[in-house]
């Protein structure tokens, strides 16, 4: 199976953004608020940074763009650029596994559109594969993209948890710490990706910030953690994400059928698995 190089990295081993002032009181209930714009058909833009430190050097960089569309349980759909960047400590050590063509290939630009379990990525790596008319490789059984990969503020119950794990709430500004098997337990997208992490020794623990709104929705979340894997790796993640325009109207059109192949007919010509910034 192919690998990506990402998973590689793992094996052998922010940007900062302006903050909006916030203003919201903690007598508003963040929660609540987002509950009430998750309503079909409206959603939130979002623009987020994450650096990732597997070690020795080894990392990357991940910028994200784009819009989430909203149900009443959530996020539904989105559709986003991404662009991924290696350190240049990690494209050595991908030559030397004979796999800087892999590692260039995933430093295009892409644009990925999600709906529920099925995701179109398009963008200038796949020029070479796919046939005339076509711009889009289809990925069945897929998560929706998070807007932070360690603090999915869009679900009700991961917000509900930092705000119960808060060590301030000032001015609309809260600040806590939580530790990774607190979190796993409540947010299935923590899970899906850090499970690994969450029954470490030591603990692995997340620091964050949260900036709100005057109606109590996060315009801002920033996160830091340090994770200890249970083989006895360590991740250093730094994420940064801002969120506008909530409420906004949000129509997300899937790829025409005729522009679309599906990943297992280009079996060897594409990465077995969706490729992107945190899929």
């Amino acid at each position: 199976m192919r690998r990506t190089v990402v998973g590689v990295l793992l094996a052998v081993g922010l940007v900062q953004l302006v903050a909006v002032p916030a203003r919201a009181a903690p007598g508003t209930d963040p929660v609540t608020a987002l509950r009430a714009a998750l309503i079909r058909g409206k959603g939130v833009n979002i623009e987020s940074a994450v650096k990732v430190d597997h070690g020795r050097g080894l990392g990357h960089t991940v910028k994200l763009e784009g819009t989430a569309g909203f149900g009443p349980q959530g996020e539904v759909a989105a559709d986003t650029s991404q662009h991924l960047r290696y350190s240049e400590a990690a494209m050595s050590a991908l030559r030397e596994f004979d796999m800087a063509e892999d590692a260039a290939l995933e430093q295009m630009p892409l644009r990925v559109i999600s709906s529920r379990y099925v995701d179109y990525v398009s963008g200038p790596r796949f020029a070479d594969v796919l046939p005339k008319g076509t711009s889009w490789v289809r990925y069945r059984h897929t998560d929706l993209p998070s807007s932070n990969p360690l603090l999915e503020v869009l679900e009700p119950a991961t917000l509900k948890a930092l705000l119960a794990h808060r060590t301030s709430w000032r001015g609309g500004v809260v600040k806590g710490t939580i530790e990774c098997g607190q979190l796993v337990k409540v947010s299935d997208t923590f899970a899906a990706r850090f499970r690994g992490y969450s029954w470490s020794k030591p603990v692995s623990v997340i620091s964050y910030t949260l900036r709100l709104s005057t109606a109590g929705l996060v315009e801002r979340a920033t996160a830091r953690g340090v994770l200890h894997h249970w083989k006895g790796s360590v991740l250093r993640v730094e994420t940064d994400t801002r969120y506008s325009d909530w409420g906004r109207q949000v129509t997300i059109a899937l790829p025409l059928e005729s522009q679309v192949l599906a990943q297992d007919q280009l079996k060897g010509k594409v990465p077995d698995q969706v490729p992107g910034a945190w899929n």
